[in-house]
């Protein structure tokens, strides 16, 4: 991780290369995101009004991530800084932050004000275990990951994009509408088809779908807490293929983005023990573009994928 003298000086020296040639002849507004969907959002805010710079690739480990000095060029140039909160990308907050000109910069802490899920004891205790972070008030930072939660977050992104930019305003406000609409239908299908649920578990390699189950009723079982570098125990196993055993469920989701390990041991041992064929199904976490879905095919898709697990 970089430190923060580290990066003042790099911010430094990066300032005094940035010479005005730098700068592209265009009246776009810059815009840097931390990671995927709220580049994605601001992209389809904004469209052919903004420059937009994606910090961390598509599909890449967000909480532990470094950024390069191209990266911090972009930040130094940049109008709008978009990132989480929540203690996500707190590399940014903590690190990048203190260490550039916050003059004439919105930054937008796209969490802000929205309502957190605590987590819960063991869940904290892995979490600090594994990426020796403190997640700010031990909440679970994986926001985007529910419909209504990343429209709010959208809409702060759209706030924003408005305010620093009034002479768009007309043509940000149309594109909102329309992203507006996206959120609402889909979440709209959500609660429709998944009313009739017959069973209110799933079982989750990964469990950062705390606000997904959360928004739409069921609860999620995981192999590992929120951090994807956890090592899951003998006994987590134990437990979880009792619990679904004992539910006659028969589902294993994984995220295509972290290795299915994980997921393909508990439906190994559930076979096992229970001589019930297991089903592997994907469970999407939009942290890029995968299988040739963005963000709201892949939240489609997880909802085709949750209905057979919740068998509805």
């Amino acid at each position: 991780m970089f430190g923060t003298i580290t990066l003042i000086i790099i911010v430094a020296a990066a300032t005094i290369l940035f010479t005005p040639q730098n700068i592209a002849e265009t009246d776009k507004l810059n815009v840097v995101a931390t990671f995927y969907p709220l580049a994605y959002f601001a992209e389809e805010i904004g469209g052919d009004k903004l420059s937009i710079k994606q910090l961390i690739p598509d599909n890449t480990e967000v909480h532990n991530w470094q950024p390069s000095t191209q990266d911090l060029l972009a930040i130094e140039k940049a109008d709008v800084l978009l990132y989480n909160g929540a203690s996500l990308d707190h590399w940014f907050e903590e690190d990048i932050l203190p260490s550039i000109d916050l003059t004439n910069k919105f930054v937008v802490e796209t969490t802000e004000g929205i309502q957190l899920l605590e987590l819960d004891q063991n869940h904290q205790h892995e979490t600090q275990e594994s990426d020796q972070h403190d997640h700010e008030g031990n909440y679970d930072p994986h926001t985007w990951v529910s419909l209504k939660i990343a429209e709010q977050q959208a809409e702060k992104i759209y706030d924003a994009l408005v305010e620093k930019d009034p002479d768009n305003a007309d043509y940000f406000s149309e594109r909102w509408q329309t992203l507006q609409v996206k959120f609402d239908e889909l979440d709209n299908n959500y609660r429709t088809e998944l009313s009739d649920k017959k069973k209110e578990e799933i079982f989750v390699s990964h469990s950062a779908f705390g606000y997904l189950a959360n928004s739409y009723g069921f609860e999620q079982h995981g192999v590992i807490g929120i951090s994807a570098d956890e090592q899951p125990s003998a006994s987590t196993y134990t437990n979880l293929i009792e619990i679904m055993i004992q539910h006659e469920t028969y589902v294993v989701y994984v995220d295509p983005v972290y290795s299915e390990d994980y997921g393909q041991t508990l439906k190994n041992e559930l076979e096992r023990l229970s001589g019930h064929d297991v089903q592997i199904l994907k469970l999407y976490f939009m942290l890029g573009e995968i299988d040739g879905l963005d963000y709201f095919e892949q939240q489609t898709k997880n909802l085709e994928n949750l209905k057979i697990g919740l068998d509805a």
